[in-house]
């Protein structure tokens, strides 16, 4: 039975072709596309998604008997917390929803626990695309009940 040894050519030869194929995937302007001084500043680079770009804030205010207070900001992939205050409840968290409704609470997106009597807070998205929702809710989930509400824009 023969061995076969890599030899230190046939490597170089497929690093080689590697570079030569990612060299293809270069953003350097080429004569075939348009230079960096024909293209509009102002439009983002293919990498960023929308939420990199959007900053919203609203004003919780409470609802179904609920004291909610504060004012929330989701920028880039934060939502945070500013002046907030609100009843207890033995499950509370904050949910991206569209809507301010139960319905509107399960169909929307859960980010994290929020403490009822911190004054400033803030949680990462972790990829969640907030512009595709209108609203933050305040919602305890173990008596299924939205305790407050800020409508972003």
């Amino acid at each position: 039975m023969r061995k076969t040894a890599l030899v230190p050519s046939s490597i170089g030869v497929a690093v080689l072709a590697l570079g030569l194929t990612l060299a293809g995937c270069s953003s350097t302007p080429s004569a075939s596309s348009p230079s960096a001084d024909t293209m509009s500043s102002s439009s983002p680079t293919p990498s960023a998604s929308p939420m990199d770009h959007m900053s919203k804030t609203g004003t919780f205010m409470g609802l179904n008997g609920k004291s909610v207070k504060g004012t929330v900001t989701v920028s880039g992939s934060e939502l945070t917390l500013t002046g907030f205050s609100s009843d207890e409840g033995p499950d509370l968290h904050v949910y991206l929803t569209n809507g301010t409704d139960e319905a509107a609470v399960a169909a929307g997106k859960q980010i994290d626990p929020v403490a009822f009597d911190k004054d400033s807070q803030s949680f990462m998205l972790n990829g969640v695309d907030a512009s595709m929702y209108k609203d933050v809710v305040i919602h305890c989930d173990k008596a299924k009940a939205v305790f407050g509400a800020a409508a972003l824009s």
